[in-house]
C-alpha cells in the first residue's frame, strides 16, 4: 500500500501530494476541486470541496452510501458506491490539449484534479491521505 498524503497551504500556495511506498517517493499537486449537485457529464471548479466520511463530496450528486452513477442504480440500487470522489491526472488533460481538445478540469466531471503523480498506477487499496485528516482509500 502506498500513502498519498496533501499539505495544505505551501509557499507558492497551491496545495501538494506526496506519494510514498517502499520504492518510490513522488511530489505532486492538486490543480482544481470541483462538484456538482446535478447527474451531468462535468463539474462545477470551486475553491475547495468537503469530504464527509463514508459518503464523498459535500453536495455532490454522486455522494452517497450507496451507488449513484444512474447506470449503476439501474442495474442494481444496493451497490455500495465505490465511486464516492472521483479523481484524474491533469497530465490527461495536458496530452489531449496537443491533440487539439480544449478539455479544462471539471469537463471530464472529476472532483480532484491532481498533477505529477500517476493515479493510473496507485493499485486498489492505496490511501490518499489530503490537508489535515482527510482520507481516501482507492477502490
Amino acid at each position: 500500500m502506498c500513502a498519498v498524503s496533501l499539505p495544505v497551504g505551501d509557499s507558492d500556495g497551491r496545495r501538494y501530494l506526496l506519494v510514498m511506498d517502499t520504492v518510490a517517493l513522488a511530489r505532486g499537486r492538486v490543480i482544481s476541486v470541483s462538484q456538482s449537485g446535478q447527474h451531468g457529464f462535468s463539474k462545477t471548479p470551486v475553491e475547495q470541496i468537503e469530504l464527509l466520511e463514508g459518503l464523498g463530496v459535500k453536495g455532490d450528486a454522486h455522494a452517497g452510501e450507496r451507488v449513484q452513477h444512474l447506470s449503476r442504480v439501474r442495474a442494481d440500487p444496493t451497490q455500495p458506491n465505490l465511486r464516492q470522489v472521483h479523481l484524474i491526472h491533469g497530465e490527461l488533460l495536458h496530452d489531449l490539449a496537443a491533440q487539439g481538445f480544449g478539455v479544462k478540469s471539471a469537463d471530464l466531471g472529476e472532483n480532484i484534479t491532481t498533477e505529477g503523480i500517476d493515479l493510473l498506477s496507485l493499485p486498489t487499496g492505496t490511501v490518499l491521505e489530503i490537508g489535515d485528516g482527510a482520507v481516501l482509500e482507492v477502490t
